[in-house]
């Protein structure tokens, strides 16, 4: 069975060290992401993509999701958990401002958390990731009644965002989309 092992090592050298993300405390959320809580929360984030995400993954492979007739969708085994402990742990809502339940803290810390979910078990992460996504479109672009209504939900777990698109050309392959200027 494969093994992941999270970077944590790396990220918080490239946080302390490289980025010197210490000098950025004046800004929005950075003054609550010191060394001691950024640290946790990649060993945190560490547990969950080793212990639980990357296990999931291999299953994923072999059972996918499954469409029922009512058009009902089932996760493959253990998504279900997953994605609850994902919710309840607060980590869709990492980066996501306070009044709507999120943590406020940077989008550098979150981003980190997801290349860790993404690596360990990337079908896992575009659950969450694409919910984060579409969080932060509302709470940008959304009219206020709009982030009342879905980004907490979100941010809880209690609902979740897509992506959907395509193309008369390409389908769902950005690759093959054509722009006119």
């Amino acid at each position: 069975m494969p093994i992941y092992k999270a970077p944590v090592e790396d990220v918080n050298f490239l946080l302390n060290d490289v980025f010197q993300i210490d000098r950025y405390d004046n800004l929005a959320g950075f003054s609550d992401a010191s060394s001691d809580v950024r640290e946790a929360i990649l060993g945190e984030a560490a547990k969950l993509a080793e212990e639980v995400l990357q296990p999931l993954n291999r299953v994923g492979d072999l059972e996918g999701c499954k469409r029922a007739d009512d058009g009902s969708v089932t996760t493959p085994k253990g998504f279900k958990e997953a994605f609850k402990q994902v919710a309840e742990g607060g980590w869709l809502g990492l980066s996501a401002p306070t009044e709507f339940g999120g943590q406020g803290l940077p989008v550098t810390l979150s981003q980190a958390v997801n290349e860790f979910q993404c690596s360990a078990n990337m079908a896992f992460s575009m659950y969450g990731g694409l919910t984060m996504g579409a969080t932060a479109a509302l709470i940008v672009h959304g009219s206020p009644e709009q982030k009342k209504t879905y980004v907490s939900k979100m941010v809880a777990g209690e609902w979740t965002g897509t992506m959907n698109l395509t193309e008369p050309q390409c389908g769902t392959d950005l690759g093959m989309l054509r722009t006119k200027a």
